[in-house]
């Protein structure tokens, strides 16, 4: 786990909600405060969904950041910033095993739970703090490492801004 701290505040805000950067990660939950406050659980209803569109979604649990991008870019857009903003984003599972196979650990992909990174905005400050989710007790912190280095690349390869706490 490590904690990061965005130092260009705004054009991460600008990624995250105007550009595909994060558009490939699982939305675990949002809670977004302006005039009023909005929560997104992330949980896809399924019974929105034909047989043959759950079929062609990777992940049937939980939504894409894509799916729902353009919504909370409406309820922030404005010339007021908001008040606070927690997102909560997971790799989807497809990437998560070829995270786990890269990582070379002693961790099989069925013992992973899920890799998160959390985004916090309040009071004018961005930070981003990872995690890993393990089903079984293990000292074996590589695949940890590894996703905090990938998640450090990601945030690099698209001009993101940060230090480290």
């Amino acid at each position: 786990m490590i904690s990061l701290n965005v130092t260009e505040v705004k054009p991460f805000m600008a990624k995250l909600l105007t550009n595909t950067t994060f558009d490939s990660f699982l939305l675990r939950e949002m809670e977004l405060a302006t005039f009023t406050n909005f929560t997104i659980t992330g949980l896809l209803n399924e019974a929105f969904f034909s047989k043959e569109e759950l079929e062609e979604r990777e992940d049937k649990h939980f939504i894409l950041w894509c799916d729902v991008r353009q919504a909370v870019f409406s309820m922030i857009k404005g010339n007021k910033t908001p008040l606070s903003l927690k997102i909560v984003f997971q790799l989807p599972t497809l990437l998560c095993e070829e995270l786990v196979q890269r990582s070379g650990g002693r961790l099989k992909s069925e013992d992973v739970g899920g890799l998160y990174f959390n985004i916090r905005f309040e009071k004018g400050e961005l930070h981003i703090i990872t995690g890993t989710a393990i089903k079984t007790f293990t000292m074996d912190k590589t695949l940890e490492q590894e996703w905090d280095i990938e998640v450090k690349s990601v945030l690099k390869n698209n001009g993101i801004v940060f230090e480290e706490e």
